[in-house]
């Protein structure tokens, strides 16, 4: 049977990456996007396009009803945002806060419930974190935005992991390296297919002692 993979923030970087490499491998993908220009480049690969905005409540109950009676094999939640790049210890604003902490957290924690039902009995579900956001492993104070909403995510993972391990579904947080992308910049360590390449690996060896767990992309463990 033809694996179903949906791929949450597909249209650049990491996520346009996760489609060309499992469409590369045949399976069917459902991939969301914003901009009709990226549903193109989308359908160009082979891919579902689906609209979808992760701040619009009513778009994400869309995306719900669509997926209903879908069967998935693995959902990867990769929308996100850095935010203001602080040097340090420096109070964000109000509109910067919400923005960073609604992208990368409270999209998730509404995506995640409807995702459950398509995944249930053996699918995998994946959310892009970031070392960024370990606490134990944490040296630097730059970013903290990001960074706070980064260890928000792997609690939400974690979370949600006790719940839906019951129902066989394995949930995993990943860190992709620091990536040559918009967000990582020229002058990141890895290319992004490097990276997706490792983390579609992690995912699929991923099983119910993996449940719960935070992975960087060559597969080692992280500390939260």
């Amino acid at each position: 049977m033809t694996p179903a993979v949906l791929v949450v923030g597909a249209s650049r970087g990491i996520g346009l990456e996760f489609v060309r490499q499992y469409r590369a491998d045949g399976a069917r993908v459902l991939a969301t996007h914003r901009a009709a220009a990226d549903a193109a480049r989308l359908r160009a690969l082979g891919a579902e396009p689906l609209p979808l905005d992760v701040l619009d409540v009513g778009a994400i109950a869309g995306l719900g009803r669509r997926l209903a009676g879908e069967r998935l094999d693995v959902a990867i939640v990769n929308a996100g945002v850095f935010g203001p790049r602080t040097p340090g210890v420096v109070a964000p604003e109000a509109e910067a806060f919400d923005m960073v902490m609604h992208t990368n957290v409270l999209a998730a924690m509404r995506l995640i419930p409807l995702l459950a039902p398509a995944l249930a009995g053996g699918g995998r579900l994946a959310v892009l974190s970031s070392r960024m956001g370990s606490i134990s492993l944490m040296q630097s104070s730059s970013g903290w935005l990001y960074r706070a909403s980064k260890a928000a995510l792997n609690a939400v993972l974690k979370a949600a992991s006790v719940e839906l391990g019951a129902q066989g579904i394995v949930c995993v947080a990943l860190h992709p390296g620091w990536v040559r992308t918009d967000m990582g910049g020229a002058g990141a360590d890895i290319d992004a297919a490097d990276s997706v390449a490792g983390m579609r690996r992690v995912i699929a060896a991923a099983d119910a002692a993996s449940n719960g767990g935070f992975f960087d992309y060559g597969g080692e463990r992280l500390a939260w």
